[in-house]
């Protein structure tokens, strides 16, 4: 498309001539290239983009004069993303069934969806129109996929899973394998049968390696728009809201219920049957064991407010100090308590 054409799509007001010039791609300050779009998150670089061969810079509003042509726009992250959909599209499957898939009975395929080499699809299950199951993915009796979703290589779905439109799903990931759940008989752990299934609503983005289990009875649920990180364990029943953002290796415990725009960085933990309200952020490696207020910033092990974690990370920077403190002290007291027994008369 024209640097004019692409303005338009992704909201940014152009600035200078060259608006009918073919855009070849976009290009970090790093690797820039002639007929490309230099991204400039900071104003301060823009003259790294200017010294080079970029054919134009996305850049913030607040940059006004450039020497080359200008992208300008209030959220350049945003018009990024816009930009690099629109450049550099991902490559289709070809619609129809690969030869040396196997699929079941009564299988509901929607127009123009794709199921790629070596999948193996179960009985009564239904796929959405444009929908894409790249190779080698396992699809369980009774499983619901929809519309536009991609599946991405070596995927299980577990009987009885459903994905919402749009979702993606990356390699390697389960979804509706059984819960943590075992019964002590007294002299062995029985398993408790997980009857549930998992639902995964519209538009969620599920990362590689991650493990979504079944409920034991209901479902577990991933709400509308949450975006899954690689290697994140989402155990049995727990409820996760719309929007959450979870960083990799994250774990929720079973029965946890996380409310809506929720964030949880690398290897946060919520132990089960917790409560996490909306807007709340787990902080690194925050071990969450009680419930967590809506707006709420939360990290440490255990976990606790941000005000009162940053007053106990002060005073653990002192540790070593006060140790010093309390022998000295503990000392003394000794050299004290000495002489007060060398000065006491002796009785008779």
């Amino acid at each position: 498309m024209t640097l004019r054409e692409l303005a338009a799509a992704i909201d940014a007001e152009l600035v200078g001539e060259a608006g009918d010039a073919q855009v070849g791609g976009v290009t970090g300050l790093d690797a820039m290239a002639a007929g490309c779009i230099a991204y400039v998150s900071d104003a301060d670089r823009l003259g790294q983009a200017e010294a080079g061969p970029a054919l134009a810079a996305l850049v913030p509003r607040s940059v006004t004069q450039s020497t080359k042509p200008l992208l300008r726009t209030d959220n350049p992250r945003l018009a990024l993303a816009k930009a690099l959909s629109l450049l550099y599209p991902a490559a289709r499957l070809p619609a129809g069934v690969h030869p040396t898939a196997q699929v079941g009975h009564g299988v509901e395929l929607g127009a123009g969806a794709a199921i790629g080499a070596h999948c193996v699809i179960g009985d009564g299950v239904k796929i959405g129109r444009e929908a894409q199951l790249h190779p080698l993915v396992a699809v369980g009796a009774g499983v619901e996929i929809g519309e536009s979703t991609v599946i991405y290589p070596n995927v299980t779905l577990y009987d009885g899973v459903r994905l919402g439109a749009r979702v993606v799903v990356h390699a390697g990931s389960v979804i509706g394998s059984a819960g943590f759940g075992y019964v002590f008989d007294g002299a062995t752990h029985r398993p408790l049968p997980h009857i549930g299934t998992v639902v995964v609503e519209d538009e969620v983005e599920i990362g590689a390696n991650v493990t979504i289990d079944r409920a034991t009875l209901g479902a577990t649920i991933i709400g509308q728009g949450t975006k899954v990180d690689n290697l994140v364990h989402i155990a049995h029943n727990a409820i996760i809201g719309r929007n959450c953002l979870f960083a990799g290796q994250v774990g929720i415990s079973g029965s946890v219920v996380v409310g809506d725009n929720v964030m949880l960085a690398g290897q946060a933990g919520i132990a089960d049957h917790t409560t996490v309200g909306d807007g709340a952020i787990g902080g690194a490696r925050a071990a969450i064991m009680q419930d967590v207020a809506a707006g709420a910033i939360v990290y440490g092990m255990p976990a606790h407010p941000r005000a009162e974690q940053l007053r106990i990370d002060a005073a653990t920077r002192r540790l070593p100090e006060l140790v010093r403190t309390v022998r000295e002290l503990a000392r003394r007291v000794a050299e004290l308590e000495k002489k007060l027994g060398e000065g006491t008369p002796s009785e008779g």
